[in-house]
């Protein structure tokens, strides 16, 4: 296994290791503020957007991500995303679109209920607009969403992460609305609101409800007091250990109901804080959502002389599309250097199934042409190779193109 990491570390360009986003001499682009005037909350509310490739004109459409407190988490998550779906020659995820909501008044949106106050450090200043919460789904659904579906290339699988108080709004929203999302990250969420109203409610749904083809994932931190355990904790009945012990609770609930057909996953996090331990979650949630996502290479795939690599890379992404979907295509770059690779050691019959893959699934682009027209060259088949040159310049004018063009058709007189 150690040589086949190696191997294909050194096999695949390091075109393929990362893309940070739209580059400019000055600067890297992430995203865009973009926003959005709700009826529903009686505001202008600002989001943050980024879009894989070539932004919002692509060719290709996305998945999109949703994320509570945007300000505070869009750029790791962004990060993160654009990381696992552009790893050397075996994404992990596929690329997805992420939408950042910042905050306007944070307890009103995330909260699900009002009360005047609960817990002792909670006043009734900071709770006075607590309880908007299904105005904030309704404005999701109704306008964020059609929005960024009507303005930009996506397709119909939506994700929804949240954190602390975003966790509870994750979890109002997968209770109450769960048609909404196809998967659900929630990070250590505060069910202890309003003395565990909706952790209760929770706990009924999950025992009679179906959520077949949808996935959660719960990450759980460490807020133990000193000298407290797992066990210890649940047995407590102090204010200070309110907070896990209604996660612990919410974990229960998951983990008895096992007949509801939820793709489910639960973790606490022994070393992370109720701060550190959103970047962990949100990579091990991804990870678990998209288990199926990567293909798995041999050794013996990368001495293939019969085409069963273009077989494999066909029959991997013909299933992730069945389970996405969507249409989800692998990389042109990476089959074209595949194809390259292949006829530069003379394995002849499978890097005319690579490039001939490529012309298959991306009929619109130069490239492909061009580069079954080298395999034709080096096959010796001059008319073959002049056919697919010709292609690649109806599509574009390119000089490469041209001059093999110009030199097959010379020698042909």
């Amino acid at each position: 296994m150690k040589n086949l990491i190696l191997f294909l570390t050194f096999y695949l360009p390091a075109t393929f290791t990362f893309s940070q986003g739209k580059v400019d001499k000055e600067n890297i682009v992430i995203g865009k503020i973009d926003s959005i005037q709700s009826n529903i909350l009686g505001e202008n509310r600002k989001i943050w957007v980024h879009v894989p490739d070539g932004g919002a004109n692509s060719k290709e459409s996305f998945p999109v991500v949703y994320v509570l407190d945007g300000d505070g988490h869009f750029s790791s998550v962004v990060g993160m995303i654009q990381q696992l779906s552009t790893i050397n020659g075996n994404t992990m995820c596929p690329k997805m679109m992420v939408v950042g909501i910042p905050n306007t008044d944070r307890t009103r949106d995330l909260t699900p209920t009002h009360i005047d106050a609960d817990p002792p450090f909670m006043d009734s200043t900071f709770s006075k607009t607590s309880g908007g919460g299904e105005n904030f789904i309704a404005f999701m659904e109704k306008e964020l969403i059609p929005y960024i579906e009507d303005k930009y290339p996506t397709t119909h699988y939506k994700m929804l992460i949240g954190h602390s108080f975003g966790g509870l709004a994750v979890m109002q929203t997968f209770v109450h609305h769960n048609d909404l999302f196809n998967a659900y990250i929630c990070i250590d969420p505060s069910m202890w609101w309003d003395k565990e109203k909706l952790l209760k409610q929770t706990q009924e749904i999950l025992a009679e409800k179906k959520f077949e083809g949808k996935s959660f994932y719960l990450g759980i931190a460490n807020t133990l007091e000193e000298g407290m355990d797992l066990k210890k904790v649940q047995k407590d009945t102090s204010q200070e250990t309110k907070h896990i012990r209604s996660i612990l609770k919410l974990q229960a609930a998951f983990e008895v109901n096992k007949q509801n057909g939820l793709k489910y996953r639960g973790k606490y996090y022994p070393d992370d804080t109720h701060g550190s331990v959103t970047l962990i979650a949100e990579y091990d949630a991804l990870r678990f959502f998209f288990d199926f996502y990567p293909l798995k290479f041999t050794m013996k795939d990368f001495t293939d002389s019969i085409g069963a690599l273009a077989d494999k890379y066909q029959n991997h992404f013909a299933m992730l599309s069945q389970k996405m979907g969507y249409q989800i295509k692998p990389d042109e770059g990476e089959i074209n250097y595949m194809g390259y690779d292949f006829l530069g050691r003379k394995i002849y019959k499978t890097a005319e199934r690579l490039f001939k893959l490529n012309v298959d699934n991306y009929p619109e682009s130069n490239n492909v042409y061009d580069s079954y027209g080298d395999y034709f060259v080096a096959v010796k088949d001059s008319e073959n190779a002049i056919l697919q040159f010709k292609k690649a310049l109806s599509i574009k004018e390119n000089e490469g193109s041209r001059k093999k063009l110009t030199e097959l058709e010379g020698a042909k007189k």
